[in-house]
């Protein structure tokens, strides 16, 4: 199954039909998480509205593969459980969002090997045969919980503790 997830602020109609067109042309069991402001009728995949804390963490823990807005709320769950993520970036010149803020995080941690980047549409739905083709989980980057001892050290030495 592949979960789809937007974020709690604004639609994100651009992906929502991407995934939906995508669920038809491939078949793929795909559950969205859809914004109760949007006009989009979704017609090829499960859409929920609205999903309570817990329903979001099953869904997610239960995706072979999460595909989402670059919020870093979702990019940071997707590091710390491992799992296959590829981002597309709500874009300030399509009225997507306030600013370009999402693209820019998405260059810089793509540019550090920790996230799986769509430009576009005719991208995303290349990276996603790409992940049903090959399924490979060596490539997921792996983060902890925690900062790591180096971090913290470097933190305690620059702040003289």
């Amino acid at each position: 199954m592949i979960f789809v997830t937007i974020g709690t602020q604004e639609p994100f109609d651009r992906l929502i039909e991407a995934m939906d067109q995508i669920a038809l042309k491939f078949g793929l069991d795909i559950v969205a998480q859809v914004s109760t402001r949007s006009k989009l009728q979704v017609k090829n995949m499960k859409s929920l509205d609205f999903i309570s804390p817990t329903d979001f963490e099953k869904l997610f823990n239960e995706a072979e593969l999460i595909v989402a807005h670059a919020g870093m709320g979702t990019i940071i769950s997707a590091l710390v459980n491992q799992k296959d993520l590829i981002v597309l970036a709500r874009e300030k010149k399509l009225m997507e969002h306030r600013s370009d803020h999402q693209i820019a995080t998405a260059k810089h941690l793509e540019a550090l090997g920790l996230l799986n980047v769509a430009r576009n549409i005719e991208e995303l739905e290349m990276k996603i045969l790409n992940f049903i083709n090959n399924r490979d989980k060596s490539n997921i980057p792996i983060i902890g919980n925690y900062a790591s001892s180096s971090l913290i050290d470097s933190i305690r030495k620059d702040i003289s503790i």
